[in-house]
């Protein structure tokens, strides 16, 4: 391993909270980037891993407009989702922050001051269309027309989604406004630009020359390209009402680019989580930054990010930037807009306590260098042919058996054969070469080597055949299975980043505690006499029926959205006005919510209808909404629906809820917050 520096600040890339964080952003970018720190936490590195939710941008106002919410709302929900879902996946952040908050406004707001006050950047009007009866300029995406490359009717002003071109908006034929579907007009506005051309000639003796040799080769060669076609000033205002105000006079109405706001999350992130301490690790030479991110960012964090801090002048540099491939789902490629993917939180409701099965195959099938394929069918053949019939064999073989025939204490060692020397041999060079391969980023490799000490195990077992070997040797069976508890105590520190709540268990079984990387390998871990803890099983086989539930879930995803395209459903037969004056729908708000104990799809509301007691309402939206995210939330209420016991609860009304094609719920709320119990007219 090399001379590692002391400290260390990681940053995974913010997910936008937009939506869910499915398996390709787990490959890609946060399961690497967590690997990657468990090891230097192991290595007694003072590390701090740094995340947050990005909440501002155009998409969510759209996802906003679309749902009837408000930005917040939409950020709320989905950062919630996505912060329990990479804590339950055991991504260890020191802290994961959001860019809606005090703090990040702040630091946002003042890095813009301080690069405007020193003339970093320049002033440039354009053209940029207007909505007139909304009263707003409109971003690229709330403009919608006819695109002139293939006809489609609904092409976006940045990007034909039926043709894949890249597009301006005032390339479209019979441009429209989201807003109000009016035809917009071109109105003069100005922002301030970042001129990235002027700082070309650094970003080439940085980045060209300075890290051809350490980059990965699709990160430098991306880089490379970008810098070779010449770079061009890049706007880091806009026209929107969302986001971290611009800062200056004469700037009203205008906020900062997402792209400019988001990577200074991290820095903000940081002094959230160390108001008096954040600048050493942002500003000391001594500190090496790494970012974890997805290909679609490499320019963002290889060429913006960093002429943004050399504009600044008093942060330090990224030393690397390991940028991944994208991993793709049963040959197709994942698409949130279409549901095609694997969703991080269903996966931990589908498969509990199995976060460490989906560690281990996205990292052994990690888009390193190229794109990658995630199958169920892989995922269950490398669960049952690798992590229960390797790794969780080895260490049910050998605990097992020394609790059979040694009371569950290791045995001494009655003198070593060439084969255990040279088997104690081998082990104390994992912790090198697994360390080795970590710190070149080669995570894959890492823990392809991992498992050769499991397979070094398992053939060492084949070999002396102690369950045999008991019957004419005691003292040479213990001498064996000795051997083989030394390599299961380095598993629990090798394991550790790898499959983390699978080390924890095996610490547990050895009654071991995990120890540092430096002292995995040791061939007297476990000292003769130790007590071992109870033996379990690590990993257990995953039938056919379970994975063929999760091709169905993909089939359905698909059926529906061919669907969805198709004709919507007949109407109804026709309700007298007398029908329906019968019912009586209000708007409520949700203040209390649970899941139903011994379901799946319950979850228990309490709902505030304007009455001196909320309302109980049992409602099947579990697989939809997670309960915290829904506490807040304004919705419709059929009140005089005859009262139901369900699962022994009074339930006191409906919920009134929108469905999808893709049978997704949405809530049904007002546009602007009423008053519980308010009539819907």
């Amino acid at each position: 391993m090399s001379s590692l520096p002391q400290r260390y600040t990681v940053t995974a890339a913010l997910p936008y909270a937009n939506g869910p964080v499915h398996i390709g952003h787990l490959a890609g970018v946060y399961l690497p980037a967590d690997i990657y720190v468990r090891y230097l936490r192991a290595q007694q590195r003072d590390v701090k891993f740094i995340c947050g939710s990005d909440e501002h941008g155009v998409p969510i106002t759209i996802r906003a407009q679309k749902e009837g919410v408000t930005p917040q709302q939409v950020v709320d929900k989905y950062h919630a989702i996505i912060r329990d879902s990479f804590q339950d996946f055991g991504v260890s952040f020191d802290i994961y922050s959001r860019t809606s908050s005090k703090t990040h406004s702040e630091v946002a707001s003042g890095f813009f001051k301080k690069l405007y006050e020193d003339g970093k950047f320049i002033e440039q009007t354009s053209q940029q269309y207007y909505d007139e009866k909304a009263d707003q300029f409109l971003a690229d995406r709330y403009i919608v027309g006819t695109c002139p490359n293939c006809g489609n009717e609904n092409a976006y002003g940045d990007q034909c989604e039926k043709c894949g071109s890249s597009l301006s908006p005032t390339e479209l034929i019979n441009p429209r406004s989201m807003l109000s579907g009016n035809q917009p007009v071109l109105r003069e506005t100005k922002h301030w630009y970042l001129p990235l051309d002027q700082y070309e000639p650094w970003l080439r003796e940085w980045i060209v020359e300075g890290h051809k040799q350490d980059w990965k080769t699709n990160v430098y060669g991306q880089c490379k390209s970008w810098i070779d076609q010449g770079l061009h000033p890049r706007a880091v205002t806009r026209d929107l009402d969302w986001g971290v105000p611009v800062p200056v006079p004469g700037a009203e109405g205008k906020v900062l680019y997402v792209w400019f706001d988001a990577p200074i999350g991290y820095i903000s992130a940081t002094k959230d989580l160390l108001p008096d301490t954040w600048e050493t690790y942002w500003k000391d030479q001594g500190t090496k930054l790494v970012h974890f991110i997805g290909k679609d960012n490499i320019v963002f964090h290889c060429i913006i990010f960093p002429a943004m801090l050399k504009a600044h002048g008093d942060y330090i540099l990224p030393d690397n930037v390991p940028a991944n491939e994208f991993l793709n789902l049963e040959g197709d490629k994942i698409s949130t807009s279409r549901n095609w993917a694997v969703w991080l939180h269903e996966y931990m409701q589908d498969f509990p306590g199995q976060a460490d099965v989906l560690r281990y195959v996205l990292c052994a099938n990690a888009p390193e260098t190229k794109d990658n394929d995630f199958t169920w069918k892989d995922f269950q053949a490398r669960n049952n042919n690798e992590l229960v019939a390797n790794l969780g064999n080895f260490v049910n073989r050998a605990l097992v058996l020394t609790h059979k025939f040694f009371e569950g204490k290791v045995p001494a060692a009655v003198g070593f054969t060439t084969e255990d020397e040279d088997v104690l041999a081998q082990l104390r060079e994992f912790p090198q070469r697994v360390g080795d391969l970590i710190e070149a980023y080669r995570f894959r490799d890492a823990l392809n080597e991992l498992m050769n000490l499991t397979r070094l195990g398992n053939k060492y077992l084949a070999d002396t055949e102690p369950w045999k070997l008991i019957k004419s040797d005691e003292a040479r069976t213990g001498t064996v299975l000795h051997v083989a508890l030394q390599l299961a105590a380095s598993l629990v520190t090798l394991m550790e980043p790898f499959l983390p709540y699978s080390a924890e268990k095996l610490g547990h079984m050895l009654n071991l505690e995990k120890g540092t990387w430096q002292a995995a390998g040791r061939p007297d871990a476990l000292s003769a006499g130790h007590q071992l803890g109870e033996a379990a099983l690590l990993f257990t086989k995953i039938e056919d029926s379970t994975v063929e539930a999760q091709v169905q879930k993909l089939l359905d995803t698909k059926k529906a959205n061919e669907l969805a395209a198709a004709v919507a459903a007949p109407a109804k037969d026709d309700v007298s006005f007398e029908q329906f004056q019968t019912m009586d729908l209000r708007i409520g708000t949700i203040v209390a919510a649970e899941k139903v104990a011994k379901t799946k799809k319950l979850l228990k509301l309490s709902v505030d209808l304007g009455f001196d007691e909320p309302r109980t309402i049992v409602s099947g939206i579990a697989e939809h909404f997670l309960p915290e995210a829904l506490i807040g939330q304004q919705v419709q209420v059929l009140l005089n629906l005859a009262p139901r016991e369900i699962k022994g609860i009074q339930s006191q009304g409906m919920l009134l809820m929108a469905e999808n094609a893709d049978g997704v719920l949405s809530l049904m709320q007002p546009s602007s917050p009423v008053r519980p119990g308010s009539g819907v007219a």
